[in-house]
């Protein structure tokens, strides 16, 4: 074990053999919970530390938000704010100030890990004023389960009308956690949503079944209807020969709460929560399986394996990168201002535990280096960027707030 340990840990700081540098050490993150296992290709974890010495202004905006979960910009002087005990705000950005919760949601439930989650604007929202939301919808007896509504933003922020349902998870269930859920667009106006396994032992094998949508990650129109390209559009991937619910995109994920769209190469990118180590960052693809839980990096909570220990199977998708110990990943994006001039097209993820945010440097779909920020501000939620290049976090406390971020010697 000592020996495993020595080659993730120090192999990147032996002299090449080339002579021309020295390796970058990865980044100091402790020691991994599952050491005896090993990574299916080079980088798939703990890529080189960066050296970025720069120093960051955050300055928070709002606070006294209870576990604020989504972020969404209506313009440079609004932002829409979910809070998980099921209230939708508007924010002032230059004032600093919350409106009253929005009046319009529907039934939420608020109890463990469920409540209210991401918000989005649909892409014609300047014409529309349309907003899309996802939540812990109850559904009776105690069960739950993940939805998608939309609605239409009043003109002075402070309620919705026309509030429809455009998707809910099936089966649902009586559990509290592993909800996902995060929302993304593609460049068609096509809707990504993920969605959580529901962690009990039971549901979890679900994320192998392609009739539910549990594990999974599902993509639909702006109206909840199927798009034709789909790859289970028919009810049939051709390229498995399995049948699957219209609205899978891809399975076999546990706790997908991150998601971008990259419009450089028109793929969608999640990150989503492993057990005990074990976090994934993934580029899901039409029908592929992600594995979980038949095989995963990391062990279960109780230090056993997760089923029969494995980290590859024939037929099912390794993550492009993954963490053992966790960074427990909240939201993430692509950075594309002028601000960090560094940091183009660069992958800034929220962290929940050890908290603040996490930079990966990319080439391609492989991860070159990794870099930990702004580790003071503890568990970040949902981190995203203004039209003027500057980042913006939720902090997700009972006091939670909403923080801009900007180098400090603009």
């Amino acid at each position: 074990m000592l020996r495993n340990l020595l080659t993730s840990s120090s192999a990147a700081l032996l002299l090449s053999l080339s002579g021309e540098s020295f390796a970058q050490a990865p980044v100091q993150s402790g020691l991994p919970n599952a050491p005896d296992q090993t990574p299916a290709f080079d980088g798939q974890t703990r890529a080189p530390a960066l050296e970025d010495d720069i120093d960051l202004s955050m300055k928070t905006i709002a606070k006294g938000l209870e576990h604020p979960w989504g972020l969404a910009f209506v313009d440079n002087d609004m932002a829409l704010v979910t809070e998980r005990a099921g209230r939708l705000r508007a924010v002032d950005l230059q004032a600093g100030t919350l409106s009253p919760p929005i009046e319009g949601l529907p039934e939420i439930d608020t109890r463990g890990q469920g409540g209210l989650f991401d918000v989005s604007l649909d892409p014609d929202f300047a014409s529309n004023r349309r907003i899309y939301f996802s939540y812990a919808e109850p559904r009776g007896d105690g069960e739950n389960g993940t939805s998608v509504a939309r609605g239409v933003l009043s003109q002075d922020h402070s309620r919705l009308t026309d509030v429809e349902v455009i998707f809910r998870q099936t089966p649902a269930w009586d559990s509290t956690k592993h909800f996902g859920s995060a929302l993304a667009w593609d460049d068609q106006g096509r809707l990504y949503v993920t969605l959580g396994e529901r962690s009990l032992p039971e549901p979890r094998q679900l994320a192998q079944d392609l009739d539910t949508h549990l594990g999974k990650v599902v993509r639909i129109d702006a109206d909840g209807s199927i798009p034709d390209d789909n790859p289970f559009a028919d009810g049939h991937n051709a390229g498995t020969e399995r049948d699957g619910l219209a609205e899978i995109w891809s399975y076999g994920h546990r706790n997908v709460q991150g998601a971008a769209w990259e419009s450089n190469s028109g793929k969608l990118w999640t990150i989503e929560h492993g057990p005990k180590g074990g976090d994934e960052l993934n580029v899901p693809q039409a029908g592929k399986n992600y594995g979980w839980p038949v095989i995963t990096y990391g062990e279960d909570y109780s230090g056993a394996p997760i089923g029969d220990g494995l980290t590859a199977k024939e037929g099912m998708e390794q993550p492009i990168y993954y963490w053992d110990p966790v960074i427990a990943p909240g939201d993430m994006t692509f950075y594309r201002g002028e601000r960090f001039p560094d940091w183009q097209d660069n992958l800034i993820i929220a962290s929940l535990s050890p908290g603040g945010l996490v930079r990966l440097t990319l080439d391609g779909e492989r991860v070159t280096g990794e870099q930990r920020l702004a580790s003071s501000l503890g568990r970040v939620r949902d981190v995203a960027e203004s039209a003027d290049g500057a980042l913006w976090v939720l902090t997700d406390s009972r006091d939670g707030a909403l923080i801009r971020i900007t180098p400090e010697n603009e």
